[in-house]
C-alpha cells in the first residue's frame, strides 16, 4: 500500500455528493493512494448523526469509507498536532482543533492533505496540501517545520 493523500472532511463531502463532477475521475485515479484520518471519520459520522436523513446518509458514508484506508490517530500525530496548534497560536494565527489534528496526522506520516480549506492549512509549517477543487489541482509545500524546543 502506497498511501499519499489524506482527505480532509470537506473534500470527502464533495466526493460523496459527486460535486463538482471533475472530482470523481481524480478520486478514481488516486484510489489506491487515498486515506482518511479517524478524526475525519468522527466528523463525518457526526454529520450523519445530526442530519435529517440519517439512514440514507449513513449508507452513503459506509459505501464511501469502504473504499478508503482509515488511519488511526496515534501519539506521533498528537505530538505534531499539539506543536502545530501551539506554533500558530504563538504566531497570532490560531487554527481550529480538528484542522490541527488532521494537519498533525498528515505531517506525522508525510502525507499530502487534500482540502478545499486552503486558508487553514497553508499556515502549517512543513505540511503538503492540494486543493482538488481547483482546475488543475495544485500541490503546495509550506515552509520547513520550525525547530521546537
Amino acid at each position: 500500500m502506497n498511501l499519499r493523500y489524506l482527505l480532509d472532511t470537506n473534500i470527502c463531502i464533495y466526493i460523496m455528493k459527486n460535486r463538482p463532477m471533475h472530482l470523481a475521475p481524480i478520486f478514481a485515479q488516486h484510489a489506491r493512494e487515498l486515506c482518511i484520518s479517524s478524526i475525519t471519520v468522527m466528523e463525518l459520522e457526526y454529520g450523519v448523526a445530526c442530519s435529517q436523513q440519517q439512514v440514507s446518509n449513513a449508507e452513503k458514508l459506509a459505501g464511501f469509507l469502504s473504499r478508503l484506508t482509515i488511519l488511526d490517530f496515534d501519539s506521533a500525530a498528537a505530538e505534531h498536532a499539539a506543536r502545530i496548534r501551539a506554533h500558530l497560536r504563538q504566531c497570532g494565527t490560531p487554527i481550529g482543533a480538528y484542522d490541527a489534528l488532521i494537519a498533525g496526522h498528515a505531517r506525522s506520516l508525510g502525507l499530502t492533505v487534500v482540502t478545499n480549506d486552503v486558508r487553514e492549512f497553508e499556515r502549517v509549517p512543513g505540511l503538503m496540501f492540494e486543493n482538488w477543487l481547483q482546475q488543475p489541482p495544485q500541490s503546495q509545500l509550506n515552509e520547513p517545520i520550525p525547530a521546537y524546543r
